[in-house]
């Protein structure tokens, strides 16, 4: 029996938003939050507690900062292993299914990271064990995203798909909000001594619980109309789903590929290394007033999102990517090039604020993304591209900032534009693929006649 929801395209059709498909955002987007605070919580303590806790004293200050990154970006090399097997059952048993798992995964090693002994207790094992939860949480987090946001295309009407993906995207950048929100109410309720000998494991320790709440909640979401209609007409792939990805849709995964650098690059060096490593290393700012500047560039992030998700329905794809991303190669650079450690706070979160809402350009990634491949295929598709282009650039990215922040290398007397100039140029690199005919108006059936290969 054919859904009424579905047009010939295995698109949602036109239609008002109800509210099954409120619910449905809500909880995607909540529970989406709750996953990636878990993920990213790390990463706003490399400075503060895995460099004097978890390596040892005898490292460089360049040698801590190498390892405690790589840890992280150890996270993300795993991503294309969890992300590719649960893809492969999202399009053979049901996106639902994954979308649950993908939590549970991320909530255990997330509460052992809090539990873990210390480099003092137990020597090199401390760095190895936080090493093995963070590959756990790739994995889990592989599945996460790329499944949320095809159950959320899947999900809302053809009008409001922009804003549909844009705001799942905000609800999961969403985490990295909650997380600043946790490390400054941490630095405002104890000592430096307290936190270094006991209170950073709190955070760790909430995030845990805050992966079962994340299972509770998506008990309560139905499984996608265009799935029940594949499932219903048979017409789920049957053969292994990424093995016809490799094969029939290479444009495709270039496309999600090129875009997915520009989104961890933003999300990577804008968010996660400029609070602690630029604004506080480089810049001399104290670690509260680095934290709450991070803090307000991840809430007009998760703005952004929502912004940039509605004029992709209102204006459509080629002028969004200019505004979005073109917007956030220029404010990349004014951003960076105005920091200086004698700059007021005012100014420093103002421009903080600007170039968190242009971050918000990361939301047309999975928009463009989504529609690229056929449904059948849509979540390994996603999943495949996705994740193995974020590990290829995270394992690089923080090793090149670092390498583009040194006077001492390729920039000279101007690295410190180095981050700026990086961002801002995969900004462009994301403009360029948005005028592709593919990127612009998604995978068609044939009897439509505009194949996407």
């Amino acid at each position: 029996m054919s859904h009424p929801e579905i047009c010939s395209q295995w698109q949602p059709v036109a239609r008002p938003l109800n509210r099954g498909d409120l619910k449905t955002l809500f909880l995607s987007s909540l529970g989406g939050t709750l996953e990636f605070y878990d993920f990213v919580i790390y990463a706003l303590y490399i400075d503060t507690i895995v460099k004097p806790l978890f390596l040892p004293d005898t490292l460089s200050p360049l040698s801590k900062d190498l390892f405690a990154w790589g840890i992280f970006a150890a996270g993300y090399l795993v991503r294309p292993v969890g992300g590719i097997i649960m893809a492969h059952f999202g399009d053979k048993v049901g996106r639902k299914k994954m979308f649950t798992l993908s939590v549970a995964m991320m909530a255990l090693p997330t509460f052992v990271i809090g539990i873990l002994p210390t480099y003092v207790t137990i020597g090199m094992f401390a760095p190895l064990l936080l090493l093995v939860m963070r590959m756990l949480q790739g994995a889990a987090i592989g599945g996460e995203m790329p499944g949320a946001w095809v159950f959320i295309a899947e999900h809302v009407p053809k009008q409001r798909y922009g804003m549909g993906v844009g705001t799942l995207t905000s609800g999961i950048t969403g985490g990295i909000l909650l997380g600043f929100l946790m490390t400054i109410m941490i630095d405002l309720s104890f000592t430096t001594q307290n936190i270094l000998d006991y209170a950073w494991r709190f955070p760790f320790i909430v995030g845990g619980i805050f992966g079962v709440i994340s299972v509770y909640l998506r008990r309560f979401l139905s499984e996608t109309p265009i799935f029940k209609e594949l499932a219903a007409r048979k017409a789920l792939e049957k053969s292994i789903p990424v093995v016809t990805v490799i094969k029939k849709h290479k444009t495709a995964c270039v496309i999600v590929a090129l875009l997915t650098w520009s989104l961890s690059t933003a999300i990577m060096v804008g968010i996660l290394i400029t609070p602690g490593r630029i604004v506080g290393g480089m810049y001399h700012f104290a670690n509260l007033d680095w934290r709450i500047g991070g803090c307000i560039a991840a809430l007009t992030l998760t703005l952004g999102c929502i912004i940039f998700g509605w004029l992709e329905d209102k204006l459509g794809t080629t002028k969004n990517v200019i505004i979005a991303w073109g917007g956030l190669a220029i404010t990349s650079i004014y951003f960076y090039n105005s920091l200086s450690p004698d700059m007021s706070l005012t100014k420093l979160y103002w421009i903080w604020a600007l170039f968190g809402l242009f971050i918000g350009a990361i939301a047309i990634t999975p928009m463009i993304g989504t529609r690229a491949f056929p449904p059948a295929i849509r979540y390994s598709g996603l999943s495949f591209s996705y994740n193995l282009a974020y590990a290829l650039f995270s394992a690089i990215t923080p090793t090149l900032t670092l390498y583009l922040l040194s006077p001492e290398h390729l920039l000279g007397k101007y690295s410190y534009l180095g981050a700026g100039i990086y961002i801002s140029f995969v900004s462009l690199v994301a403009v360029a693929v948005g005028f592709y005919p593919l990127a612009k108006h998604g995978w068609q059936s044939e009897s439509n006649q505009t194949p996407n290969e």
